[in-house]
């Protein structure tokens, strides 16, 4: 499947929750390739790794109404060990980046989730670019490093700034900017 441009924008908000259904993980899926693969070229032709196999998928969908439009975010979260859990593979479509806090719902709700489940350190090897979004969102630096040939930013969330979230399958609402 391609992932297809968007229409112009027309959702009344974004949910941002654990994703549920196969076409929620295919369209993730689609989008991590649209970003990493073809946009950003990290990858050549895939980013799917072996974590993958047992990471949980997180996705912002744009809503009309009650009924999802369409996918528009994701990230992925898993535990690597007890209590220690890593985010990674954050993607929003280009269409949607300065429409609303769609980013910073998906790290807050991979993070309280991960800390409902018993995490007590939460990790992410973070692009350059994304650094100061994550350090408005209580996240500190670790160190400077390289992933494929990229700088990047190795953090670690501050979890005081994370209640847990029991209900992660609902999720969070994420609402757009008003247009000025």
């Amino acid at each position: 499947m391609i992932f297809e441009p968007f229409a112009p924008y027309r959702a009344s908000e974004f949910q941002v929750k654990f994703a549920t259904s196969g076409w929620e993980r295919q369209q993730a899926h689609a989008l991590r390739r649209a970003v990493f693969c073809r946009e950003q070229q990290i990858f050549k032709d895939d980013d799917r790794d072996a974590i993958d196999d047992y990471a949980t998928p997180i996705v912002a969908l744009s809503m009309l109404g009650v009924a999802a439009d369409r996918l528009v975010g994701t990230v992925r979260i898993h535990e690597a060990e007890p209590g220690v859990w890593w985010g990674s593979r954050l993607a929003v479509h280009e269409d949607f980046r300065k429409i609303g806090a769609l980013g910073a719902t998906l790290i807050r709700l991979a993070v309280s989730s991960a800390h409902a489940m018993g995490c007590h350190t939460f990790l992410a090897n973070v692009q350059v670019q994304n650094g100061l979004l994550f350090r408005r969102l209580h996240w500190d630096l670790l160190a400077e490093i390289e992933i494929h040939g990229k700088p990047h930013l190795s953090m670690k969330a501050d979890l005081n700034f994370y209640p847990p979230c029991i209900t992660p399958e609902a999720g969070f609402v994420a609402l757009p900017r008003k247009a000025a």
